[in-house]
């Protein structure tokens, strides 16, 4: 896919995530060589100037930028930085997008827009009309945040408003797990080896866990919360969308249409979610804070067993996990594989004692990926231990290529890749099979800040067990065992 010509627009551009993630992915782009004839321009209710922006983007690079940031690269950079208040209306904005875009190289017909919507969920419409309004949809693409709609009848209404104004092919809505190496690592592994492709089913994979505890609470963030909770927030899209890379059936090619197709398929195989398989959570003290009332049944937890009805995962469960204010944080996929049927070694030999093997992708900033087995302990006798093989990118010649996130879907966004991210189908999907738990939500459970959750999650998992915390020291290379 050839790269053209951009000019970015960053709508809440003096907001949170600008400040942390989009501005600081601008700058590694571009010193990545990968931003090259490229504009941006920010817009936001503030009322600020050119001059204040390219300050606030120096600031929000400076902390929390990758690497020091020399004055010769912030040189280089900081003319391609220019603003717009919101106050100065639509054709304001497009006056100034078209002005810079004058500056880029090139023909017209080359030259293209990527519109980045960084704003609350209720302004993304006005957004989509407001680039309608001037004239700033052809040539262009477009990135939404999640959530995209709260349940199924408010996900069709989106994308039916957001189609009026862009073609699908226009849309790019973002999942800024998908953009992680260790999410992509799991394409990698299942589709370019073929040691693994053929175990990869329900005659050999015992049942999976995607678990991701955060140990954040909510502070400032209740009352976007309160109207979502766990579930609409974490579970449909970030957790389901790592459970199709898992669970999908080999594309035809790594294309982002074939892909895109396989993961709807998985979507579709699932049975709906039942409340009865569900545990929600609430951690004490989240009632009563601002914006909470005394009775809110909102869950800061949720654990929950998926069942995918077709020939390659009939009968394997899959476990999700997440939640705030827990133990600690992670983000892993564990897949758990049958133990032998038969086992001939004596007593003792502490076979079967460490549970299952474990094949890990831990998809936190550093990945990792670790197959944990049993091996023979040296010496006399046949007593084992459990051993684990591991890769860790960060010990690669190539760590330093690693792009964050929001930096590889920003990039993937601008080549028309639709690889990584979520499509209208597969959002509607997937809000189609959760209307069971929605209409009719299962009671949310009371859990300490610091724990694992609800003591119910053992029941759901039963007779398995969670993977966190109880087997981790795969994560420390210099621990032997799992």
């Amino acid at each position: 896919m050839e790269e053209k010509p951009h000019v970015v627009v960053l709508f809440g551009a003096t907001g949170d995530l600008a400040r942390r993630k989009l501005l600081p992915g601008l700058f590694r782009l571009h010193l990545a060589g990968l931003l090259v004839d490229a504009r941006i321009v920010g817009t936001s209710l503030e009322e600020v100037d050119t001059e204040h922006f390219q300050k606030f983007a120096r600031a929000a690079c400076e902390e929390f930028g990758k690497g020091a940031l020399t004055e010769a690269a912030w040189a280089e950079f900081a003319p391609t930085l220019s603003y717009v208040a919101q106050s100065a209306g639509p054709h304001a904005l497009a006056d100034e997008v078209r002005r810079v875009e004058a500056e880029l190289p090139g023909e017209l017909a080359d030259k293209r827009r990527l519109h980045y919507l960084s704003v609350p969920p209720k302004a993304a419409l006005d957004v989509v009309r407001q680039l309608d309004e001037a004239g700033l949809v052809e040539r262009s693409r477009i990135i939404m945040e999640k959530p995209f709609g709260t349940d199924l009848a408010s996900a069709i209404k989106l994308n039916g408003a957001v189609h009026e104004v862009f073609d699908e092919s226009q849309v790019f809505r973002i999942d800024h797990f998908l953009g992680k190496e260790a999410a992509q690592n799991i394409l990698a592994f299942r589709f370019a080896n073929g040691l693994f492709e053929p175990i990869w089913n329900r005659n050999f994979i015992d049942h999976v866990q995607i678990d991701v505890p955060e140990t954040l609470g909510l502070e400032g963030r209740t009352a976007f919360y309160e109207a979502t909770g766990a579930y609409r927030d974490m579970v449909v899209t970030h957790l389901m969308q790592v459970l199709a890379f898992m669970a999908m059936e080999p594309p035809t090619s790594l294309a982002p249409g074939p892909i895109g197709d396989e993961k709807l398929k998985v979507f579709r195989s699932m049975r709906p979610i039942e409340p009865s398989n569900v545990v929600r959570g609430q951690y004490t003290g989240y009632r009563g804070k601002e914006g909470v009332s005394d009775h809110s049944d909102t869950e800061t937890f949720v654990a929950l067993k998926v069942e995918i009805d077709n020939w390659r995962w009939a009968g394997v469960p899959f476990f999700l996990r997440t939640g705030k204010k827990m133990a600690e944080g992670a983000r892993i996929i564990s897949i758990a594989f049958k133990e032998p049927p038969l086992t001939m070694f004596p007593k003792g030999s502490n076979v079967g004692t460490q549970g299952p093997d474990h094949l890990t992708f831990d998809l936190a900033d550093q990945s990792r990926m670790s197959l944990s087995f049993y091996g023979k302990r040296p010496g006399p006798g046949m007593k084992l231990d459990k051993l684990s093989m591991q890769f860790a990118t960060h010990d690669t010649a190539d760590a330093g290529s690693v792009l964050e996130a929001y930096e590889r879907l920003i990039h993937d966004a601008m080549r028309g890749d639709h690889t990584l991210f979520v499509s209208a189908a597969g959002i509607e999907a997937l809000w189609e099979k959760s209307m069971p738990l929605l209409e009719h939500p299962s009671p949310v459970r009371s859990y300490q800040p610091g724990s694992w959750g609800p003591n119910a999650i053992h029941q759901l998992i039963a007779p398995h067990a969670w993977r966190l915390p109880f087997e981790r020291s795969w994560r420390d290379p210099n621990v032997i065992g799992q």
